[in-house]
């Protein structure tokens, strides 16, 4: 697998698999209708738009074939008022490739950039309901937030993991897979 940084002719592929994670990851807790009407185009400009943005990191995983089946991006904290400095803003994976160890291989570039950004501490939020936030917990997070949300008219919870020492969390990953 290789992990690189995303560039404008990416956003097409981030897009798809934007979508198409979100359709197989929270089908069930999130409203059909949304998950529905949720547009590769539509992700495509999003992300053609975040790939513009200063400090703020996107990466993609992609396979020998030159196929994107992951992305991660991450950068500044955005409440701005956290004693949590940096924050991964998303990690998504098509279903196939994931429980396979890509999800570290994506957080590490993140960790290096906010490292490098002078920044050692980092949340994430993630739907309380899925169940892949048991990798966050795997690698040493811990439940510092909960905030409910609302999307197509369901509330939901959400909750933030917290890492107060972001190097021993990337030393950490260098150890697995």
């Amino acid at each position: 697998m290789i992990i690189r940084q995303a560039t404008q002719q990416d956003t097409k592929a981030i897009a798809k698999v934007h979508v198409d994670s979100w359709k197989t990851t929270y089908k069930g807790l999130i409203p059909d209708d949304y998950l529905n009407n949720r547009s590769v185009d539509d992700y495509k400009a999003r992300w053609s738009e975040f790939l513009t943005y200063k400090n703020q990191f996107v990466y993609v995983a992609e396979t020998k074939k030159g196929e994107i089946v992951g992305f991660s991006n991450g950068g500044r904290e955005r409440d701005h008022h956290s004693e949590y400095k940096g924050e991964i803003y998303a990690i998504y994976l098509l279903k196939s490739y994931q429980r396979k160890g890509i999800g570290k291989l994506l957080v590490r570039p993140i960790l290096k950039d906010l490292i490098t950004m002078n920044i050692d501490t980092m949340l994430i939020w993630v739907l309380k309901e899925n169940n892949s936030r048991l990798f966050y917990e795997s690698v040493g997070g811990r439940v510092v937030r909960e905030k409910t949300i609302s999307i197509s008219g369901k509330a939901l919870q959400e909750v933030a993991y917290g890492y107060e020492d972001i190097k021993k969390l990337l030393e950490s990953l260098k150890m697995t897979r």
